[in-house]
């Protein structure tokens, strides 16, 4: 007795239907994989960023305090610090800053620098302040230390 049995299995169409939903949902996770991976590069760019002027900001802050006597130099756009023992420049250019070996990417404008709370424009400091560019979303920096009697006696 010979019984004929139906084997269960897809049909053509069927598979083909799979087949294309499959590459659907794959396209569109790699769309999102590639959305999140520049989304993170955003992120990462802005961290960088941030750190850098959080470095030159600290940078700034300690050899404004260190330091005994800071002048500016207008021709030369330099902010120098003198001690008895060592000399430390930043020369500022139009898209970073020069500490000695170390350079920040960062453009700055606003530029104003203090001694005793008046401006100035060159000679003896006590305070800066500027505005970082766009790329930096404009953020301001103030450094400034206080003063000892030794610097009013010069």
């Amino acid at each position: 007795m010979i019984t004929k049995h139906k084997i269960q299995a897809f049909t053509l169409s069927e598979m083909i239907v799979v087949i294309i939903l499959t590459s659907i949902v794959v396209g569109m996770a790699f769309s999102v994989l590639t959305l999140v991976q520049r989304h993170m590069s955003g992120i990462q760019n802005n961290f960088n960023k941030n750190t850098e002027l959080n470095i030159l900001e600290q940078s700034l802050w300690l050899d404004f305090n260190r330091y005994s006597e800071i002048e500016y130099n207008m021709i030369n756009d330099e902010l120098i610090f003198t001690s008895d023992v060592k000399t430390t420049t930043y020369k500022f250019a139009t898209d970073y800053i020069v500490k000695e070996l170390d350079t920040f990417n960062i453009s700055t404008h606003n530029k104003l620098l203090f001694f005793d709370g008046d401006k100035t424009t060159n000679g003896r400091v006590d305070a800066i302040k500027f505005e970082t560019s766009k790329t930096f979303q404009n953020q301001p920096v103030f450094v400034f230390k206080q003063n000892d009697a030794n610097q009013f006696m010069n």
